[in-house]
Order: structure tokens, then sequence, then C-alpha cells
């Protein structure tokens, strides 16, 4: 996997953290115990820092990156894939679900969904366990049926498909 020193930072991974080998990871990135980072993901922390908390998954080519005031991923928070996560906060257990965009400064609760393809403004607080829709995001209801169950279950299913790409992903 391309991981890259930049001005002195270099990423720190968990052992037993799994990071696809064409994700990218620049600076002052660190992944916590059981976290993946998924095929073709960037994580570029140049200008301030990104820290995965332990059990997070960051899917097929996202991108996250900071300004100076540093991104977090919560523990067992999913970032969906082609999703942009920017200088931002993602609580406990949320999911930012595919296409989605977080913008600087916006912190999203713990175990809220940022629905597919939805645009989260700078400095937007989503409350925790509600679903956030729309471009911008400013409709949210509570979580429950199908997403509360994506919600509940997305972590541990991506720890175990990490373990088994770990295991027995083979370039050919």
């Amino acid at each position: 996997m391309p991981m890259f020193s930049f001005e002195g930072k270099s990423p720190r991974v968990h052992p037993t953290a799994w990071i696809a080998p064409t994700a990218t990871l620049v600076g002052d990135v660190t992944v916590e115990a059981g976290a993946s980072v998924w095929y073709g993901a960037v994580i570029r922390a140049d200008l301030g820092p990104v820290v995965l908390r332990e059990g997070a998954n960051v899917q097929d080519n996202s991108v996250i990156h900071t300004n100076t005031d540093g991104c977090e991923v919560g523990r067992n928070a999913t970032i969906g894939h082609l999703c942009v996560v920017h200088d931002c906060t993602i609580g406990e257990q949320a999911l930012i679900g595919n296409g989605a965009t977080v913008q600087d400064g916006a912190v999203i609760g713990a175990r809220a969904l940022v629905a597919a393809g939805a645009m989260v403004g700078p400095g937007t607080q989503v409350p925790p366990e509600v679903v956030a829709m729309g471009v911008p995001a400013k409709r949210m209801v509570p979580l429950d049926g199908v997403p509360k169950l994506f919600v509940d279950h997305n972590a541990d299913i991506y720890r175990d498909l990490a373990r088994r790409h770990a295991e027995g992903a083979e370039p050919v």
C-alpha cells in the first residue's frame, strides 16, 4: 500500500487494521485497531491530522482530507464508497452513505446516517440517530427501519470482510 511521510509526519497503522494495497495514506494519519481502508481510498493529512478510530472503515475510492482542524472518524463509523469527507467529525458508528459529501466543520452525531448522495454543508450539525438527506442535507428524520439495520451492522460486516480480504485477496 502506498504510504507517504509529509513534512516529518508519517501514517501510523495499528497491526490489526487492514489497508488495501491500492489505498493511499499521506502524512499525519492514524488508523486504529480493526479499522479498514479500502481499494482506491485516499487519506491525505498534510495540513491537519486524520484519525480513524477503532473499527472504522473507509470504503472504495473515498477521499478524506483536512484543513488545519483535522478530521476524526469515530469508532465503528463507516465512510461509504465514493465519499468526500473534509475537515469534519464523524461520530461513533455513524454511516456516511455512498457518494455523500461532508464539508468543513460539520459534525455528524453518533449512529447518524448521511443518506447516499447527500451533501452536508460547512458547520452543519447532524444530531445522533437521525438520517440526514438532501443537497444540502437539511431534511432529518429519526433513524429506524432498514437505515437503522445498516447503522447497527455495517461495522461488523466490514470488519469481517476486511479480515477475509487480508487473508485471501491475491494479485493475479
